[in-house]
């Protein structure tokens, strides 16, 4: 029944975006921002408690709430460009994309392999494979199903556009092996929390924080370079996609090291990006639990 219940809404919200005038939109999308801003308290004071592990008094309160609202604003109007891409051309979704930097690609590209792409859930992170993809050739990445069937079917069709492939997370090393022996990319999200288990400490906004080391462990193996990409946009209509000098992940005696050291330039270079625009980070995750779970009980 909840299934249902979710696609009603899901197609209420395409309807609201195919048959209605983007500044009425606007208007809407703005609103709900706003509404769910001010119900939504459990992910308010997860937002606040990273703010304030992040940033401290270097931010005042003002910004902080700010960044926060944003975070709903960046939600529902990634949303829309959600429903905008299902079934777009190719010659239409990158025009709305301009790709700076891109010799840190083609220059990795060089070795004859595929490469890594780094990026977290910062800006409108649904549009950038889609466009690598459209853009580079075949991409694989790694993504857990959501817990409604018929939703994760609307989620996957679009997410499989323009030569992009997801694997489950289970077994997902494997096939990300397989795809960069053959030449093919892979681009990676790698900026939540992780268990114990699963993820090494590193140094996260100056602050203890566990994070994934599949990255480096792959480019370990692979002797592949990780090219940090992110995707920034300051009007909701065009977007910039910019990557950044490759991390190459040693091989030395020390394996418990050159991943270490990996897996910090990862966390680095995502916190220079999200200190450059703080207000397009994914804020309502608890990033910080695995070292600071009482803060957000």
């Amino acid at each position: 029944m909840l299934d249902y219940i979710y696609v009603f809404f899901f197609k209420l919200f395409v309807f609201l975006v195919k048959f209605t005038p983007k500044s009425v939109t606007n208007s809407i999308l703005n609103f709900f921002a706003f509404l769910a801003y001010k119900i939504d308290s459990r992910h308010k004071k997860i937002a606040r408690v990273n703010l304030d592990l992040a940033y401290a008094n270097r931010l005042n309160e003002k910004e902080k709430r700010r960044i926060t609202k944003k975070c709903y604003t960046n939600l529902l109007y990634n949303m829309r460009d959600f429903v905008e891409n299902q079934g777009i051309t190719k010659e239409k979704l990158l025009q709305k994309v301009t790709i700076h930097n891109e010799h840190f690609y083609t220059e990795a590209k060089k070795e004859g392999k595929g490469v890594i792409f780094l990026t977290a859930h910062y800006g409108n992170w649904e549009l950038l494979p889609l466009c690598m993809g459209a853009t580079y050739g075949k991409l694989w990445g790694v993504g857990r199903n959501l817990d409604s069937k018929k939703m994760n079917a609307v989620l996957q069709k679009n997410r499989n556009q323009f030569n992009v492939h997801m694997l489950e997370k289970t077994g997902a090393i494997r096939g990300l092996l397989k795809a960069l022996k053959n030449g093919e990319n892979v681009g990676l999200l790698v900026d939540q929390n992780t268990s114990a288990k699963e993820g090494i400490l590193i140094n996260f906004f100056g602050k203890l924080a566990r994070h994934t080391p599949s990255v480096a462990l792959v480019s370990r193996k692979t002797a592949t370079p990780i090219v940090p990409a992110y995707i920034t946009t300051n009007d909701y209509i065009n977007y910039n996609i910019t990557f950044y000098e490759p991390i190459f992940t040693e091989k030395t005696d020390n394996s418990e090291e050159d991943i270490r050291k990996s897996v910090q330039a990862q966390a680095d270079i995502t916190q220079k990006i999200i200190e450059k625009k703080p207000d397009e980070w994914f804020w309502l995750h608890r990033r910080w639990k695995n070292q600071y779970e009482e803060l957000y009980k």
